[in-house]
């Protein structure tokens, strides 16, 4: 019996410290891909990577997954993985066209779905992007923004109830590809701001509003990126 146990909690113990570990590596490749350390297009080599990180290929080759399932990295036969491409113009005009089409919708179907509980639970998702004090690194903390900000117009999408509109919107990867083109804080400070007027007309009730607060944004959010390409 006691042998079992001992091996038992072996087994708990090997299973727990696996998915940390690669969280750990996940972590750290995705903030040199969101800050640009990794260049877009450039190769990612595992042995390189798990050299760097102190770890087996193994916990950098399921980071490596998860992130193309992200569309951060791309994995080509007999070549490996490699970070996305930048946006092209024409794909970053063609987003925000598609972003401008549904997601103002999304947000007008969000406020009529609206409950105490939901509610609540897109403040504490829109209060995670400020960050507190942590982290100091600046890229760091912009790279989490990205994801928060990911979350953040994912969740109004879940309270709108149309799965067809969220899942299209997923599977873009819109938040994490724009943040990849530009490193600058106004981008973050004047989003913030923006974010307040979506959730001031979503704790007023106001569908119409909502909608236009949404349009408002994406509008800004393009302009101030436009940048990127000049």
């Amino acid at each position: 019996m006691q042998v079992r146990m001992a091996t038992e909690r072996d087994g708990a113990s090997a299973a727990i410290r696996p998915p940390s570990v690669v969280d750990g590596v996940y972590d750290r490749i995705y903030h040199q891909l969101m800050s640009l350390d990794v260049a877009p297009g450039s190769r990612i080599p595992i042995d390189t990577i798990a050299r760097e990180f102190g770890v087996s290929q193994t916990p950098v080759r399921e980071a490596l997954s998860r992130l193309e399932r992200e569309g951060l990295v791309r994995k080509e036969h007999l070549i490996g993985y490699s970070a996305a491409p930048q946006l092209t113009r024409k794909q970053f005009d063609d987003l925000y066209t598609f972003r401008l089409l549904l997601e103002p919708e999304g947000s007008r179907l969000a406020t009529r779905n609206l409950t105490p509980e939901s509610l609540q639970a897109l403040e504490s998702v829109a209060a995670d992007m400020d960050g507190g004090e942590a982290p100091l690194d600046r890229r760091t903390r912009y790279s989490r923004f990205a994801r928060a900000d990911a979350h953040f117009h994912d969740e109004i999408l879940r309270i709108a109830g149309n799965e067809v509109i969220r899942t299209t919107l997923y599977n873009q990867h819109v938040h994490l590809h724009i943040f990849r083109l530009m490193f600058n804080s106004r981008v973050t400070q004047e989003a913030l701001e923006e974010h307040e007027e979506l959730l001031a007309a979503f704790r007023a009730g106001d569908a119409d509003a909502a909608a236009k607060a949404m349009a408002n944004h994406i509008e800004r959010s393009r302009d101030r990126l436009l940048a990127a390409f000049e």
